[in-house]
């Protein structure tokens, strides 16, 4: 494995029906393609090497006899290749024809699995050739191969990756063969298959393939056989496709009369995780599984091509919070704010309340807040002069946060209220002795406490609640001010990073029709994030920029993603945050930097999240206290800090 990516290939090669010859030789070709781009893991279609389609054939002593030498042909012509295969081929033991996935490494035939379910309705007829492998476990000859394992629990291995089966029809029953063989330890699962094409069967088959390696917490690999095969009643149309824990990670154009090699790197360090942290899957192997009656063989062979390290063969998005993609923009977004809106929805009926109190500051996360405030009083049918928007002008608030947030309540509707804290502020620094040129964090955090103090004091008169601003990247990076903007009565934002805040807000331009709002919502996106709290320039600029401080939240996101999501140490997450990265402004010293800086505040700022306000969890990602994450707030950093430095 390359840092705990293992580079697994769907073939589909070229096949001529009962030809042995011509299909060994197609098969061994496109074995030489996989291996020159480093693949340890090559699947072929059900039947690969005699064609699905040969009908009674299968019975034939002659093609029987040609399958024995082809296997030996592929065997021999790929011993030289640090690579398993898996072919499909028909297996004879005794009085019995099985439907096999034949494992072949290091000049070998280590293995064979029989199909467990045969079909037998509709154009599959497949009782008439085969029988089910349900209980087989012995021992054949396969080609000149001797005491080959033949069995249906029975697992492979290379490079410490451990592969199950299954074949085609497996897959469409209640319980495949591969829940099981997930259970009993295999991180990545093969389908050698033969699905004929239909109308909307690709898409229910995606469907399945993507819900199976979820549900087994696995890497998925399904080859299906193509052109070439006989057109008699069927039509096959030659799918690839590689998933991973429920998402497409690679697939191939339908209908090619070419053979076609679908290549990616499965990360087999991010299923591990998630079948550890989950403990229902323990579980389950506990109740299924009896390790006893599984066998894993060996491969015989390690990956250590004395090569550089290959550069990754997969898409890692440099936002991993955002969805991608125009199709699924407004179902995902729609998503994520009605799960906003139920949570405040639920939590102003609870406390019998028709108020609420939220600070407007013309930036991006308090404009979300006003937006799915907005959206939740309509839901409710309360007037929406229940909000009650509060802008606190203070030294560093500059004319174009301020009139954006004027606009922005205007156009909703709210009450609006202005309350400067200058003079406040400076009466504070007299009564505590603090000289208010001196721009330290006394002078930053007396402001947010002022202003949190307006807001619960102004909630106390209208007998409402104050809601939260506060993102989930300041909750990770501690970018807060404790019992300043750090406290609410509820925290709408707590489940939403930075990056997806200016995503949805962005959505939320796009959708409505009020050309004011628009504008002044597109302007917001394009200002600085700053929390204001250091006066402007000569211009009336923005000087205090967070990113220029705490660094740029799309390399933030990145590295609480997978710290959070996967549980992945620097070193890991700094590799892939180099290749997702590659070409754009963030070099390679730029995210070791920035890296150091997030896993420092990410532990010293615990503290905060110890005593967060309630708020809705949106993604997979949160860090509520009493939920998500669990943290003492005085562990130590030194390990993560190591690896930083060593980077």
């Amino acid at each position: 494995m390359n840092n705990g990516f293992f580079r697994v290939a769907a073939a589909v090669p070229a096949v001529n029906v009962a030809d042995c010859p011509f299909n060994s030789q197609a098969i061994v070709d496109i074995a030489k393609e996989a291996y020159s781009k480093g693949v340890s893991l090559l699947v072929t279609p059900e039947m690969s090497v005699t064609g699905y389609t040969c009908g009674d054939l299968f019975h034939n002593s002659a093609l029987q006899e040609a399958v024995g030498e082809a296997i030996d042909y592929i065997a021999h012509s790929t011993a030289h290749m640090d690579m398993i295969i898996s072919v499909g081929a028909p297996v004879i033991d005794g009085c019995a024809m099985y439907n096999c996935a034949i494992w072949i490494a290091g000049g070998r035939v280590i293995a064979a699995v029989p199909k467990t379910y045969i079909p037998n309705y509709n154009e599959f007829y497949e009782k008439r050739w085969w029988k089910t492998g349900i209980d087989v476990n012995t021992s054949v000859s396969i080609g000149s191969f001797h005491s080959v394992p033949l069995s249906t629990k029975l697992l492979v291995e290379i490079d410490s990756v451990k592969i199950g089966v299954d074949i085609c029809e497996d897959l469409w029953t209640p319980c495949p063969p591969s829940s099981i063989a997930s259970m009993a330890g295999a991180d990545v699962i093969v389908n050698l298959s033969a699905s004929n094409d239909i109308i909307g069967k690709y898409r229910y088959l995606c469907s399945l393939v993507s819900q199976q390696s979820a549900r087994c917490i696995c890497g998925y690999i399904y080859s299906g056989a193509g052109f070439g095969e006989s057109s008699t009643d069927l039509v096959f149309d030659g799918k690839a496709l590689i998933y991973e824990n429920g998402k497409c990670i690679a697939s191939n154009e339908r209908w090619s009369r070419s053979p076609q090699l679908v290549v990616a790197d499965l990360d087999i360090y991010a299923i591990r995780r998630d079948r550890l942290h989950m403990g229902s899957f323990s579980d389950s192997v506990s109740k299924y599984v009896d390790h006893e009656e599984w066998t894993c063989i060996s491969s015989g062979i390690t990956i250590g091509r004395n090569e550089p390290t290959p550069k990754l063969i997969r898409h890692i998005s440099q936002l991993p919070f955002v969805p991608e993609g125009d199709s699924h923009i407004n179902e995902r977004a729609c998503e994520i704010i009605n799960i906003q809106i139920a949570g405040l929805a639920r939590r102003l009926l609870s406390t019998h309340t028709k108020s609420i109190v939220v600070g407007i500051s013309g930036g991006l996360d308090s404009t979300l807040a006003l937006l799915v405030a907005a959206k939740a009083f309509d839901s409710l049918g309360i007037d929406k002069k229940g909000i009650i928007g509060v802008t606190m002008p203070g030294f560093g608030t500059t004319g174009r946060t301020h009139s954006n947030a004027i606009k922005l309540m205007e156009s909703l509707g709210i009450t609006i209220r202005e309350i400067p804290i200058v003079d406040a502020v400076n009466q504070h620094f007299h009564d505590i002795g603090h000289d208010s040129s001196i721009h330290d964090v006394t002078y930053e955090n007396s402001q947010a406490r002022e202003r949190t103090q307006l807001l619960m004091d102004i909630a106390n008169q209208v007998g409402g609640m104050v809601l939260g601003t506060g993102d989930l990247s300041e909750l990770a990076l501690g970018w807060a001010t404790y019992n300043g903007d750090h406290m609410s009565m509820y925290g709408i934002n707590a489940g939403i990073p930075k990056t997806l805040v200016r995503y949805l807000v962005r959505w939320f331009a796009i959708d409505t029709h009020d050309d004011d709002c628009k504008r002044c919502l597109m302007d917001i996106i394009d200002t600085p994030i700053s929390p204001e709290l250091i006066p402007a320039d000569e211009h009336g600029d923005i000087v205090q920029k967070t990113e220029d401080l705490v660094g740029p939240y799309e390399l933030h996101d990145f590295f609480l993603y997978y710290t959070l999501r996967y549980g992945f140490d620097p070193k890991r997450i700094y590799m892939m945050a180099c290749h997702a990265f590659e070409g754009s402004e963030y070099d390679t010293n730029a995210i070791k930097y920035w890296i150091t800086v997030f896993f420092q505040r990410f532990f010293r700022q615990q503290f905060k999240r110890s005593c967060l306000p309630d708020g809705p969890k949106v993604g997979s990602v949160c860090l509520s206290p009493r939920g998500d994450w669990r943290m003492p707030s005085d562990a130590s950093s030194e390990v993560w800090l190591s690896q930083c430095k060593d980077l």
